[in-house]
């Protein structure tokens, strides 16, 4: 979450402390390994807010068992990794900010729930990555709850305090209370990362996920983690600081001792070109915020900027997340308001270097802006709104969590029963859905389009984007005409004279002349090597 974003950001546990023995995952010999190690730019993520993709047992709460059962949904998409907003109970509808770091939110299952749906999908080679963030506890967190007032509580020292009697917590920001979207507000105070036994349970916490079997096989863990808004010094307050060296780098190489092949990703809290988080915090990915934004204004100056300025801050082997949208973001289609855009924006995302992410829903043309002048987390529902499998808003599965006749995030929602965004509405060749799945099943079948070196060409053209991708004889040609004119590229000699086939549309696999192509305004076209 960046900073000003999780302002807006603001479920019992069940009982599994750190210091006991959770329950374990069965040990079946039908067990799927872990999925192996993607090279840099073979993964496909699908973020999932879990609270709002499929409801299972009619609460109309997204849960674990409604996500099972959608897996085959994803894996034909061509999703390869699944990345979980957090599963742990919070008093906040979005799971941020815990009450329990070992545990499964009630509403979304149980401990059980949470290993089948890691099984079932590694049944199916998709890879899972869970969300963490342990910056902070909110109010019903033992530590807190046990803390306050009693300066010798036995994990008093797990905490800051801004008083020594310990009857006021050093809180989130400097704000002690925030507003859920219920009403009620929620104490939210911050976790000492520098003591010594906090670093030893957090490690504790994340070795259980990635490898809870404790024999190094992976077996039941996930395939990576997401460090949500990753602080070298937490609040820039200079009480919990140098974290880079003392606290996240010696986490990850503990972490990956036991399971090499895991992978880290950041969000950098500065939403920037993240390349502290990739040096010095040894994360493994981060996210392409500054191509992101140039991506929702499909504007060629700024991309190219954005691209190239990525690629000269990006260290040898490390790597970027290229979105369009998350849960902290404004849905694309909202900003494009035009499917033509829509389409563009996606074949960008999709096929330019790195590994692309779709925010749920987005492969719909999901639609939601937050609301302004709020601090509470209801601010944010409209890009949390319940994904569309059936074109009734109110069908069985459907996740509106968010119902309430009374409440703005209902009354004015974005996503409405038979507006076209839906699954079943979407069946049809042509829809956006379709139009997604073609271009994921182009990126899986031509490596160039995954792993390949990146130039950008037609530089004389400011509104023709024209992106090739090499993997040695392997090329491929994005051309994206983000103008209002139509657009003929200009190539060199060597390029305009190559054997180029299309590979998208109703004749894949004809021959083509670039220099001879007219492309309308928001036209895409990817030629590439027979």
């Amino acid at each position: 979450m960046k900073l000003m974003t999780k302002l807006a950001k603001l479920a019992v546990p069940i009982a599994l402390a750190i210091s006991g023995t959770a329950a374990l995952p069965s040990e079946a010999a039908t067990a799927t390994p872990a999925p192996a190690r993607a090279k840099a730019g073979e993964e496909v993520f699908y973020h999932v807010f879990l609270r709002s993709f499929r409801d299972s047992n009619g609460d109309r709460i997204g849960d674990l068992p409604g996500l099972t059962a959608k897996l085959d949904y994803l894996k034909q998409l061509g999703i390869t990794s699944i990345l979980l907003t957090p599963l742990q109970p919070s008093p906040y509808y979005h799971n941020y900010f815990a009450t329990e770091f070992k545990a499964i939110e009630p509403e979304y299952g149980t401990m059980d729930d949470y290993f089948a749906f890691v099984r079932a999908a590694h049944a199916r080679g998709l890879k899972v990555y869970l969300d963490q963030e342990f910056q902070y506890v909110a109010e019903g967190h033992p530590w807190l709850e046990e803390s306050l007032d009693r300066a010798d509580a036995p994990h008093a020292k797990y905490l800051l305090w801004r008083k020594p009697d310990h009857s006021e917590a050093e809180p989130f920001l400097n704000q002690a209370r925030w507003e859920g979207y219920d009403g009620r507000r929620i104490a939210i105070a911050m976790v000492d990362m520098n003591q010594p036994a906090v670093q030893r349970y957090f490690q504790d916490l994340l070795l259980y996920w990635v490898d809870p079997h404790g024999d190094g096989s992976g077996r039941d863990g996930v395939d990576g983690l997401r460090i949500d808004h990753m602080m070298d010094d937490v609040d820039n307050k200079g009480l919990a600081k140098d974290l880079f060296a003392k606290f996240w780098t010696p986490t990850f190489r503990t972490l990956k001792t036991r399971r090499p092949g895991l992978r880290i990703i950041a969000e950098q809290y500065d939403w920037g070109f993240g390349e502290d988080w990739l040096t010095r915090g040894n994360a493994d990915l981060v996210f392409a915020f500054p191509m992101r934004g140039a991506l929702t204004k499909l504007d060629k100056a700024q991309l190219v900027k954005a691209v190239r300025e990525t690629e000269a801050k990006t260290p040898a082997g490390k790597g970027q997340i290229v979105f369009l949208e998350n849960h902290d973001t404004d849905r694309f289609m909202s900003l494009a308001r035009d499917p033509a855009r829509a389409r563009a924006g996606a074949a960008l995302a999709l096929l330019l270097k790195g590994e692309p992410l779709i925010y749920y829903g987005q492969e719909l043309g999901m639609r939601g802006i937050a609301r302004q002048g709020t601090m509470s987390d209801a601010a944010h529902i409209p890009l949390r709104e319940a994904f569309r499998w059936d074109a009734d808003l109110n069908a069985d599965g459907s996740a509106i969590w968010y119902r309430r006749d009374d409440a703005p995030f209902w009354t004015e929602r974005y996503n409405r029963s038979n507006d076209g965004v839906s699954v079943e509405e979407e069946a049809a060749a042509g829809s956006l859905l379709a139009w997604y799945r073609e271009l994921l099943s182009l990126r899986s079948t031509r490596p160039e389009l995954r792993h390949g070196d990146q130039r950008l060409l037609c530089d004389s053209d400011p509104d023709l984007m024209c992106v090739l991708r090499e993997d040695g004889a392997r090329r491929s040609l994005l051309l994206v005409n983000l103008g209002d004119k139509p657009a003929t590229p200009l190539l060199d000699s060597a390029l305009a004279g190559a054997r180029w086939i299309d590979l998208l549309g109703a004749a894949p696999h004809a021959r083509v002349d670039p220099t001879r192509l007219n492309l309308p305004p928001m036209a895409v076209r990817v030629i590439g090597s027979p």
